[in-house]
């Protein structure tokens, strides 16, 4: 091997981390911010409005829309994917564990809303907006979970991702439901199709077998295939990155004869660099640059306060409050390597909202004072979150490396958190 392909195979390991992501997504944000609240900011503005793609297709998309709806979807297949292998072969192979953060996404997202709207209820304009703090935003969140906690328990990363991809498909589904006019059914009904051939290349022996050993690789099948598939879920009007969480969790974990390991495990070797190094990094910069229009005026504007108190507060009653109430009412439990303590730093840390938050912020209102305010909140909101959580988190990863993973014995009955 030379030593440049020994420095490339280095540099795509360096980029699988997850704390190397973590940075890198960070950075992004951080750029975007200071960008749109700088003199430059008109400039920030015209780049990710500028629109390009076919036009006949209805793909003629801004260069924000490709990043938070096409390159993100890469991400989200990456994710699907490494659920697809926790419920085959880890963690959430248990069932009474796997319920848990599922029962936690939809109390974290019925919590946050009710407060909204308990804040608005005095202001029938703003009352639209009670699904802007409902949706946590998983790129944000698990890249910030890599970098504050890396001696963390692996089951609470499991954990935050079940729930925060349970969280974008409810949150989608509410876009779908309340906030689009139209849903087509046509392209939707053909993703489905398409959805169910790429299962069954996946699996089907006859026509897979053949594929793998014809001389057209897989990826001439596959990546148009994808492509259609996010396409069609794209003029559907249902949000595109449900395509790679569904693609991602349709890979087949386990390998076949002749195979010395699956495709999941072989697809997510070759992605996950490029989705750590340019997907997320990208959609951060065109998706974080919200110019804040004053905190007196923000804190005035009872939307703004309703999603900030929805997203900080909301998250982390409802997915603590959630999580403990199930497992005292139902068979449910806790991973043996999880606190109680760990479940409510993680809660904070789900209060971040981005995309789908600033998504469903646009569809909310016509005041475009509003609509600012409520941006402005969802960014104070996701700081404070990332702040709080930082706390948490980072207390409970210190006494995780001192003390090592000592595994408790689920909690049956009644009692309190630890």
């Amino acid at each position: 091997m030379t030593i440049e392909r020994r420095g490339l195979r280095g540099l795509a390991d360096w980029l699988r981390e997850d704390v190397v992501a973590g940075f890198l997504l960070i950075a992004g944000a951080a750029v975007a911010l200071v960008w749109a609240n700088s003199p430059a900011g008109a400039g920030y503005e015209a780049l990710r409005g500028f629109t390009f793609g076919p036009a006949g297709l209805h793909l003629d998309l801004s260069v924000q829309a490709w990043a938070s709806d096409a390159l993100l979807a890469v991400f989200f297949f990456v994710v699907g994917n490494e659920l697809k292998q926790e419920f085959v072969h880890g963690e959430l192979r248990n069932p009474r564990r796997a319920v848990l953060p599922i029962v936690a996404a939809l109390a974290g997202m019925a919590v946050p809303a009710a407060i909204y709207t308990a804040v608005n209820l005095h202001r029938p304009e703003a009352l639209h907006g009670w699904g802007i703090p409902m949706a946590t935003d998983i790129a944000f969140a698990v890249a910030i979970l890599a970098v504050i906690g890396r001696y963390l328990p692996p089951a609470l990363r499991t954990f935050l991702l079940t729930l925060a991809i349970v969280d974008d498909l409810g949150a989608i589904v509410v876009i779908a439901v309340f906030y689009t006019d139209h849903v087509s059914f046509a392209p939707l009904l053909g993703a489905a199709a398409l959805l169910g051939v790429f299962g069954y290349l996946q699996r089907g022996r006859g026509l897979a077998a053949r594929l793998n050993a014809s001389a057209l690789p897989n990826w001439a099948v596959y990546l148009p295939l994808a492509a259609a598939i996010w396409a069609l879920l794209h003029a559907s009007g249902v949000h595109a990155t449900i395509a790679g969480v569904a693609m991602g969790l349709l890979m087949r974990t386990v390998p076949l004869d002749g195979e010395t390991q699956s495709p999941s495990h072989a697809v997510e070797h070759i992605i996950r660099p490029w989705s750590n190094a340019v997907v997320l990094p990208v959609f951060a910069l065109m998706s974080a640059g919200v110019v804040f229009t004053g905190f007196d005026t923000i804190l005035a504007d009872s939307a703004a306060v309703g999603v900030i108190l929805g997203l900080v507060f909301g998250k982390l009653i409802g997915i603590l409050g959630g999580s403990w109430l199930t497992t005292r009412l139902t068979a449910a439990e806790l991973s043996p390597s999880l606190h109680w303590i760990d479940i409510a730093g993680m809660a904070l840390l789900a209060g971040i909202g981005f995309t789908v938050s600033l998504l469903i912020t646009e569809l909310s209102f016509t005041d475009l004072q509003m609509v600012e305010d409520a941006k402005s909140g969802v960014i104070i909101a996701s700081l404070l979150a990332t702040a709080l959580s930082a706390v948490v988190l980072g207390i409970r990863s210190a006494h995780y490396r001192r003390h090592g993973l000592p595994v408790r014995e689920p909690e049956r009955g009644t009692g309190t958190p630890d």
